[in-house]
């Protein structure tokens, strides 16, 4: 913690807008791994150093990259953080309708495919299995 409430404000401000890379969806201002501390006490020299807080998050972000920011900016770069997930979930809904189109041609279908008929051995063998009973 700094000693000057302004910039430990500051400091609360920028690690609330940080992502912590091990818990992935903390802030690293709610997180206790390592590497969060880390990046607290980071955040907090560039501060008592002069840095505004642009400055602070621009040092981080050279870092560590768009991802450590829990809001990326839209570009090119992170375009698969912004639309990945509508994609997965497009994917999955067209593996469903597939899966239950298939399902209802079965059924409709009599659930089953046209057996080929029996041939004049296995019509042999089938009657004298009825004929003794046995399985």
């Amino acid at each position: 913690m700094l000693k000057d409430p302004l910039l430990e404000k500051r400091a609360r401000e920028i690690s609330k807008g940080l992502r912590c890379l091990v818990c992935q969806n903390q802030s690293i201002d709610d997180s206790d791994a390592d590497l969060a501390k880390d990046l607290r006490v980071i955040v907090r020299e560039r501060l008592k150093a002069g840095d505004s807080d642009g400055d602070v998050v621009e040092f981080v972000v050279a870092r560590y990259g768009d991802f450590v920011l829990l809001k990326p900016p839209f570009k090119g770069a992170t375009l698969v953080l912004w639309i990945g997930p509508a994609l997965i979930a497009l994917g999955g809904i067209a593996a469903m309708i597939a899966y239950l189109r298939r399902n209802r041609r079965s059924a409709a279908g009599g659930g089953a495919a046209k057996a080929a008929p029996l041939t004049a051995d296995e019509q042999r063998r089938l009657a004298k299995l009825m004929k003794d009973g046995a399985p």
